[in-house]
């Protein structure tokens, strides 16, 4: 009897529920605000690509931080707003595990890359002679690879896990699928230890990557104080990076104790928004943060617009 109520093909999702009397409203918002993310993603993007004086190592991380963030929120956006104009809010077993996939190598991917943006920041300001054997067109080529496979890897790892389990509940309270969630509908138990273990290993690893980020950002500071031309530098390049940190931490660990810690009293409508805080602010902020701050970017994006538009 329990192998016949453990094989699940669908899940319901059910974060949209108190919701539905304004969905329409809610559709118009959230199409409009994945049309602008795509805008100024993509207007990053192109700028970066098709100017050449742009071909740096700062610049082709950002540009891998933006596509990064067209990923994650390809995820969910498209199926978030299929569900808002369904009666039904339905997802396959695999395409549910694909699109937990996608979350969350994508909020791991985005910590590797600030990892790493801020490694590029601390050798072009603490080791400016070195700047250049150190960030070489190899090792960039290397890093970039490394922020993709990494993450794409240990949540493969994480996502392998759970598929071998046998759920007993369809029912996910949440607006789009979290491998947490699913890991617990297991009907047993006992057989979710190792998922636990991997998951803990996961997120030290990624603790590690924040602490590093902090680290760089304390010791360029501590760097920047005593030079004026350093302090330029710093509030130039380092401000848009620290920037970019402290919205993605906030957003990430808002979602992740929510899901670990969270309690079923808090309002569904303020559980939705800390879910999907990580898919909304950065990807639409980080690009409009470089794009402002960053003089090279900001003095070629209206030449990249006006070609656009000939």
């Amino acid at each position: 009897m329990m192998d016949n109520v453990s094989v699940i093909t669908t899940f319901f999702l059910s974060g949209l529920h108190e919701t539905m009397n304004y969905r329409r409203a809610l559709f118009f918002i959230t199409l409009l605000c994945y049309c602008f993310i795509l805008l100024v993603n993509i207007t990053l993007i192109v700028t970066i690509i098709v100017d050449k004086d742009l071909h740096e190592p700062m610049y082709i991380l950002l540009c891998t931080f933006c596509i990064n963030g067209l990923y994650g929120t390809a995820g969910f956006y498209p199926k978030f707003l299929w569900d808002l104009l369904s009666p039904v809010h339905v997802i396959s077993y695999s395409g549910c595990l694909v699109q937990a996939h996608i979350m969350y190598s994508f909020a791991c991917s985005d910590l590797f890359i600030l990892s790493v943006m801020a490694y590029d920041r601390y050798v072009a300001i603490c080791r400016p002679l070195e700047y250049h054997s150190v960030m070489t067109k190899q090792r960039l080529i290397k890093l970039v690879c490394y922020s993709w496979i990494t993450p794409f890897c240990i949540m493969g790892t994480n996502i392998f896990l759970t598929s071998r389990l046998k759920l007993c509940s369809p029912y996910i309270s949440r607006l789009f699928c979290v491998n947490w969630i699913i890991v617990k509908l297991a009907c047993f138990p006992a057989e979710t230890t190792l998922n636990g273990v991997v998951a803990y290993i996961t997120i030290a690893f990624y603790i590690l990557h924040a602490f590093f980020i902090i680290w760089s950002y304390m010791y360029l500071i501590k760097t920047c104080v005593h030079s004026i031309e350093n302090r330029a530098k710093f509030m130039q390049t380092c401000v848009p990076h620290l920037t970019s940190v402290l919205i993605f931490l906030v957003a990430i660990v808002s979602d992740v104790l929510n899901i670990r810690f969270g309690s079923n009293d808090l309002p569904q409508t303020l559980q939705n928004f800390v879910a999907i805080e990580f898919l909304v602010i950065p990807p639409l902020m980080n690009p409009l943060i470089y794009g402002f701050k960053l003089t090279k970017i900001r003095n070629r994006i209206p030449g990249v617009i006006t070609l656009k538009t000939k």
